[in-house]
């Protein structure tokens, strides 16, 4: 007979690589379960993701580019939306269903043991598979434009999805940890993420914030995500490496947070959810 033992884990320890090896076909069937409860019972299914971005780009433009105004540089104003909002769905979606994973996946955690970290990766993952498909919708929609994709972005779509998923995965950890002590999370995090949406430069370019300001929303690294993206579909659109530099040490720094805050609680999850 086999003897398990099972010990508490190093709050120092921030990930077992090993232990997500074994259970990687775990993660393969939380994800492709969160897939099918996404879609099942709509009348659009997957038709649902790409109509969220593309009604926002619709409002964007008819407020923002055709009243307000507002200066979108080389590109038409609906693609210089589409490019902030492609990602900035991606991390929205990812977030909240991430800092709700504990919650609603309270009888498994409660029944069997598994490593916790695989439900909110599990929700990154998901929202992957939605990004995809809008990845297609912004390509095909700047062709359609004229806009055709500099090389550069082989190198920025990757850049770009890494950023968004780690910082996504960073906030939902911590917030996913704190939701199971704290259930108002659920409440905050719609409004959260509606005031961030306003403080990354989705509607308006960051040429037109004073360096001071660009300094402070490189804090948020969804800021260098969206404006790197335009830089696909317009080779002269103004990048600021500093910027760039803040951004990547903070989604990093969010990512080490999340992970020893997580690993800190985790324990007691089974307890308290």
């Amino acid at each position: 007979m086999t003897e398990i033992i099972i010990r508490p884990k190093s709050t120092w320890k921030l990930i077992d690589i090993a232990e997500l090896l074994r259970y990687k076909e775990l993660l393969y069937i939380f994800t492709w379960r969160d897939i099918k409860v996404r879609y099942k019972q709509t009348l659009l299914g997957v038709l649902w993701v790409i109509f969220q971005p593309l009604i926002t780009t619709f409002i964007f433009t008819f407020f923002f580019g055709n009243l307000a105004k507002i200066s979108s540089g080389d590109l038409p104003y609906s693609l210089f939306s589409l490019c902030g909002l492609v990602f900035w769905t991606f991390f929205s979606g990812s977030l909240s269903h991430a800092s709700d994973s504990m919650i609603t996946n309270e009888s498994i955690i409660k029944k069997v043991y598994f490593p916790k970290i695989l439900l909110p990766l599990s929700s990154i993952t998901t929202g992957f598979v939605d990004f995809i498909i809008n990845v297609f919708l912004l390509l095909l929609y700047a062709l359609i434009l004229g806009f055709i994709p500099q090389l550069i972005g082989l190198l920025i779509f990757p850049l770009g999805i890494i950023l968004t998923a780690i910082t996504a995965f960073g906030l939902g950890l911590f917030l996913s940890s704190f939701n199971v002590k704290y259930r108002d999370v659920r409440y905050i995090l719609p409004f959260f993420i509606q005031i961030l949406l306003f403080i990354t430069p989705i509607i308006y370019p960051l040429a037109i914030v004073s360096e001071r300001n660009r300094v402070i929303m490189a804090l948020n690294p969804m800021t260098t995500v969206v404006e790197l993206t335009r830089l696909v579909f317009d080779p002269k659109y103004p990048i600021y490496p500093n910027v760039i530099a803040i951004s990547i040490f903070s989604a990093l720094l969010l990512l080490l947070f999340g992970l020893w805050y997580f690993r800190k609680t985790e324990q007691f999850f089974a307890d308290i959810v």
